[in-house]
């Protein structure tokens, strides 16, 4: 495409399951590439959508496809209403990542349900989606895809650190870009918040308040994914079958979510590099205690950015893979998914 001017919705659902992202977003290519972020919006999941959503993983192939129709409709009520309520009249797009249900690269095979081509006759605009698949055919992880983003928009960082269901990090090291996924984070956060009556630990109130176990503690700082190179990617699947075994032998929801917080810590800091500058986003990004254990391990300098950024910067760079997908430039970055080759990811529907 000709454009150099690029008015597109970035949307996003997290595997920590507290909502929707939607950005309106305008990108423009000109010496380097610029953004402009004019709308944002996020959509919570009521606790059906929650527990329906949670649940997708166990279901049958014939009830996960009910589930992924019905997850696409919503979806696209969900971006029809961002639209009305602007009436934005010169989008280009609508980049749309969907929410994983199944990510087991190491099997070739990811699901991001809400990428059917009904999104697009749904809201009668053109739709960049699935952005993971063909990375994992190409033997790649499919995740994470937003170091790409982080190279062009925010390369003034040395490292960017996201906060989200699971943290994950991308910098340059030889002018290469290599990222991972580091720990879990608010998808078992969330799960003891849960238990003590809240959708997340605010603040990281009830991590400050319970103790720490030291014996889980170092079981879990020993797994061995963590002394894995990367490229390498986190799932719930990865979730289930090692964190539950090993936190569930503390009775307390609160010293469960204290010790968690602080192997979330431990893990973020082993990466970051001392003094170096780091751009800290997502959700995570509000919990200032786990913040404050990060920097207790780490004398990096981590910067909290505006609550558009932290919120939406995930949404943003989807925005960014679908307007590259569109210029046919590479999107996924071989390096960074270990995918035999760098390439052009995603699939465009026309309404």
């Amino acid at each position: 495409m000709n454009h150099q001017c690029y008015n597109v919705i970035g949307v996003m659902s997290g595997t920590s399951l507290d909502a929707i992202d939607l950005i309106y977003v305008r990108l423009v290519r000109d010496q380097s590439w610029n953004f402009h972020i004019l709308k944002v919006k996020s959509i919570e999941y009521d606790e059906i959508w929650r527990t329906r959503l949670s649940e997708a993983i166990n279901l049958s192939v014939a009830d996960l496809k009910a589930l992924e129709y019905d997850y696409t409709v919503y979806l696209g009520n969900c971006i029809n209403e961002f639209i009305q309520e602007n009436q934005f009249n010169d989008l280009l797009a609508i980049c749309s990542h969907g929410h994983t249900v199944h990510h087991k690269p190491e099997k070739g095979y990811t699901l991001q349900i809400g990428n059917l081509p009904l999104l697009a006759q749904l809201i009668k605009h053109r739709v960049i989606c699935d952005f993971r698949t063909q990375d994992v055919l190409l033997g790649g992880q499919g995740a994470p895809l937003v170091p790409i983003g982080d190279y062009f928009l925010f390369d003034d960082f040395d490292f960017c650190l996201n906060l989200g269901g699971f943290a994950n990090i991308s910098y340059g090291s030889n002018n290469t870009r290599l990222a991972f996924d580091i720990v879990p984070v608010n998808v078992v956060l969330n799960h003891f918040a849960n238990i003590l009556g809240a959708n997340y630990d605010d603040k990281g109130a009830f991590a400050k308040a319970g103790k720490v176990n030291s014996e889980v503690l170092s079981q879990l700082n020993n797994l061995s994914f963590y002394k894995l190179d990367g490229p390498k990617s986190l799932g719930v699947e990865w979730v289930d079958e090692f964190i539950w075994n090993i936190i569930k032998s503390i009775d307390s929801p609160l010293n469960a979510i204290a010790t968690f917080t602080e192997h979330v810590a431990i893990q973020i800091a082993d990466i970051l590099l001392p003094e170096s500058a780091v751009l800290v986003t997502g959700g995570g990004a509000y919990n200032e205690y786990l913040i404050n254990r990060i920097s207790y391990h780490s004398n990096a300098d981590l910067i909290i950015p505006d609550n558009s950024l932290i919120e939406y910067k995930e949404a943003l760079i989807f925005a960014f893979l679908g307007v590259l997908k569109l210029r046919n430039e590479n999107n996924c970055l071989a390096s960074v998914t270990g995918a035999s080759k760098d390439h052009s990811s995603g699939e465009i529907y026309l309404p």
